[in-house]
């Protein structure tokens, strides 16, 4: 820890006794060992920043021989295109297909529109299915901007297919 330098009694030429004169030298190594125990404690007992992923819940492989069937009046399809673009038709009726963006005037509008439409004729908004169809033109941001669409306009109901041939005709 500290230590203390001891000398003989030092007398002078006039025979006078002198006090004693200690050097002190203070040894850190203890605190550094302290220094180095606390680091560890606080990168021990810390928790790093956890991943934030969006929970995406995937349906069950196995193979069904009841097909899932919707009306057509209640289903929307949605391919995403390049260039932040969203085309859409209404049922089965591709010859319909409109052109939107992501911007809330254009495609929440456009879900709000359906949701309401479902609602007025079947009485339930939560009978509506989502179709979305990713093409190779359209980006990953695209796709998580579709999800996020899906939860603000709390649809239960919305499926990611493979877009079909006919429909990338249309485009």
């Amino acid at each position: 820890m500290a230590e203390l330098n001891n000398t003989s009694a030092n007398t002078s030429k006039r025979g006078g006794i002198r006090s004693k004169k200690l050097s002190t030298r203070v040894d850190l190594t203890p605190m550094v060992d302290l220094g180095f125990l606390l680091i560890t404690f606080f990168i021990f007992t810390t928790t790093m920043q956890e991943s934030n992923a969006m929970k995406l819940v995937l349906p069950d492989d196995s193979d069904t021989d009841i097909p899932t069937t919707a009306a057509e009046s209640k289903t929307i399809s949605f391919i995403l295109g390049a260039d932040d673009t969203i085309h859409y038709y209404n049922g089965l009726n591709r010859a319909a297909m409109t052109t939107t963006n992501y911007s809330p005037s254009g495609l929440r509008a456009v879900i709000q529109q359906k949701i309401m439409a479902v609602k007025k004729q079947f009485g339930q908004m939560g009978e509506v299915v989502v179709l979305i169809k990713p093409t190779a033109a359209s980006n990953y941001k695209n796709l998580i901007s579709m999800l996020d669409e899906m939860l603000i306009n709390d649809v239960k109901k919305y499926v990611m297919v493979e877009p079909e041939k006919e429909e990338l005709v249309f485009l």
